[in-house]
């Protein structure tokens, strides 16, 4: 590369699809680095920075948010058209995200409990004819449009942010790895006789000592750290919300809740399966990040209709 193209800026596209904005927050969470990345891209379009309605032609295209209507479509492809590379940014681009819980549910009761009886809605009636139509299925944008980098997170810790920008102005691949939430967790894991799982916000747990180990049910072991594990360095269980590790993504018959319980069960005098119904029980919750993922979704294990049946039977 000459020192002239190596000098010159990096023209970048940003988009915001279905999501709630945290990952173009975490643009601006870099501090005193964004100038570093200013210097070295030039940021073209950004819905919550410009007023720039079309799509200029770009070198990188950083895609915020899941498919869930017409617009998130016709946004994500007219990216594609316009960007040299797509990145997924943010586990909702990459899985889906929280907005694939409403793969679990229908549009009439969507639009019923958000528009008709909504605690917040004066008027009492269904969204405007104006408002973009459904797609059939909450998806991940590469359901629709061929993706060049994956970026999961919610949001992406501003590290990886900075990376992926940076290696992409310099031609590397970026440095974040395969690792679990649990890499960058300090805490022991250690055998107790705790004999029930406990509420997240049941008492205060021991700073040194696993959760699984103490009987909450935390998601680290299963969850690609892209967030530098901030929760359980600061007492909070890992909810999963940079979506699961590869072994769980791409081995067929491993799964969130089996993985979990396995380890659980064996730092405490848990039973595995009381484990695995409680997950069951919290589907919505556990998989909340990656649903909506074929990853997840297609797995002959995932069967979140059936325990959410299962779960309102009020089954033991």
């Amino acid at each position: 590369m000459s020192d002239n193209a190596a000098k010159k800026p990096v023209t970048v596209n940003l988009e915001w699809l279905s999501d709630c904005g945290g990952c173009h927050v975490a643009v601006v969470d870099l501090h005193e680095k964004i100038e570093k990345v200013l210097d070295a891209v030039t940021i073209q379009r950004c819905p919550v920075l410009t007023d720039i309605k079309g799509y200029p032609k770009a070198r990188v295209g950083l895609v915020s948010g899941a498919i869930r209507n017409e617009h998130d479509r016709h946004a994500a492809e007219a990216m594609r058209k316009s960007c040299d590379l797509v990145i997924a940014w943010g586990s909702c681009a990459v899985y889906g995200g929280i907005v694939g819980a409403g793969t679990v549910h229908s549009r009439s009761d969507i639009f019923d409990t958000v528009y008709v009886n909504g605690k917040t809605t004066a008027t009492h009636t269904g969204p405007s004819v104006e408002v973009a139509s459904f797609e059939k299925m909450v998806m991940p944008i590469d359901e629709v449009i061929d993706v060049d980098m994956y970026l999961p997170g919610c949001p992406p810790h501003p590290a990886f942010v900075f990376d992926a920008l940076i290696s992409l102005v310099e031609g590397r691949a970026p440095k974040a790895g395969k690792r679990s939430v649990c890499a960058r967790c300090n805490r022991i894991m250690k055998k107790t006789e705790i004999d029930r799982i406990k509420s997240s916000s049941e008492g205060i747990p021991d700073p040194r000592l696993c959760f699984l180990s103490q009987g909450y049910i935390c998601m680290g072991s299963v969850t690609l750290d892209r967030c530098l594990a901030p929760c359980p360095t600061n007492g909070v269980v890992c909810t999963g919300c940079a979506g699961a590790t590869m072994q769980v993504l791409t081995e067929p018959n491993r799964d969130i809740r089996t993985e979990i319980a396995d380890r659980m069960s064996r730092l405490t005098r848990i039973p595995r399966q009381t484990i695995i119904r409680e997950i069951e029980r919290t589907a919505k919750s556990h998989y909340s990040y990656t649903m909506a993922s074929t990853m997840i979704g297609d797995k002959p294990t995932f069967l979140i209709n059936k325990w959410l049946k299962d779960a309102e039977a009020g089954y033991e």
